[in-house]
């Protein structure tokens, strides 16, 4: 996700993407650098988890994100007839996607950085979940609420944004969530699954408060969707081929690398190679890309993993009591169902 956002957001001022002498985009790498260095100026050691290839439950949602850049594609040609920059530079971003060609180069950034990275065999998320259930990471970043429903101990939202969103950095306790809900770990991934994720589309007419209202009166999803095909006469639709049990051993068995046989370690940034590939090749300013280097060499020895309040407001945790749980768990429900339509967007 991190790659997307540097190519739609890191624009020069006339809306254009940072582009080398050669022509090529630079964008990804302008923002991976910029962010990385201010992440761990914060006390904060990343590791960096690039996806694999996507799982087949997930053919769905991608024919829908080439629709959409299709139609993004056309609209932006029709800005450029009319002359309406405002519309052209709007569709413009809606046609961004990352090529591998983006993947390696931000790739041979890091390892320039001295930064790990991790190519996971599948689901990126999935990968970021096991390495914090693994006590590798202390969390696990990422935008996709999915994130929860592979296990990940502790899930920040809001990491990479830039300072001008305005956004805090959200902290999601998977065990609060759980307790909050009054749900196990298999319920809470049949809930996130009646939601809507990647792998399934919603039921209409089901929104958070009701999802759980159902899970408790049928216990699963196999009990809620035997219930809804022996009562026809529901307002509620099981859609056709609706792929909620491959989804749900997706989430509970994801493809990973096993933490262990990671070594996940930081190193002392190779500075000259920096300066060869962003200066020489890439077009960047060396005083930049040196300070930049000395920035990590400093803060790489004393970041200390899981030292977050640095980088963002902590914000005061709300008090409880056992009468609140029910509205707890709407509430949380509710979280869960509009931070997947806002990643959908």
């Amino acid at each position: 996700m991190s790659l997307y956002q540097f190519l739609i957001a890191v624009r020069q001022q006339d809306g254009q993407q940072l582009m080398a002498e050669t022509g090529e985009t630079t964008s990804h790498l302008m923002g991976m650098f910029y962010r990385t260095l201010r992440i761990i100026d914060n006390g904060i050691k990343p590791v960096y988890i690039f996806d694999g290839h996507p799982p087949h439950l997930k053919s769905g949602e991608l024919a829908k994100r080439y629709v959409r850049r299709e139609e993004a594609n056309k609209a932006m040609e029709d800005a450029k007839e009319t002359g309406d920059t405002a519309e052209l530079d709007k569709f413009s971003r809606r046609t961004v996607r990352v090529t591998k060609e983006q993947n390696d180069e931000a790739k041979k950034l890091l390892r320039l950085m001295g930064i790990p990275y991790v190519d996971a065999p599948c689901e990126a998320e999935a990968q970021c979940a096991a390495l914090a259930k693994a006590g590798k990471v202390y969390a696990a970043a990422s935008e996709d609420m999915d994130t929860l429903c592979f296990a990940a101990p502790i899930l920040l939202r809001h990491l990479t944004f830039s300072e001008q969103r305005k956004l805090p950095i959200t902290e999601v306790k998977l065990t609060e969530t759980l307790e909050g809900l009054d749900m196990p770990m298999e319920q809470f991934i049949d809930l996130c699954i009646l939601l809507g994720c990647d792998y399934c589309e919603p039921i209409k007419g089901i929104g958070p408060a009701t999802a759980v209202k159902l899970l408790r009166e049928h216990k699963d999803l196999d009990g809620l969707v035997k219930y809804i095909k022996d009562h026809p006469e529901s307002r509620y639709k099981i859609p056709e081929n609706w792929p909620y049990q491959d989804a749900r051993e997706l989430f509970l068995k994801p493809e990973i690398v096993d933490p262990a046989t990671l070594d996940i370690r930081w190193e002392e940034p190779d500075v000259e190679g920096l300066v060869d590939y962003l200066v020489k090749e890439k077009g960047f300013s060396e005083d930049r890309v040196r300070n930049g280097a000395s920035r990590l060499t400093k803060n790489l020895k004393t970041a200390q993993q899981g030292r977050l309040d640095g980088f963002f407001k902590v914000l005061p945790k709300e008090k409880t009591t056992t009468g609140d749980k029910r509205k707890q768990a709407e509430k949380a429900a509710d979280k869960t169902k509009r931070a997947k339509i806002s990643k959908k967007k």
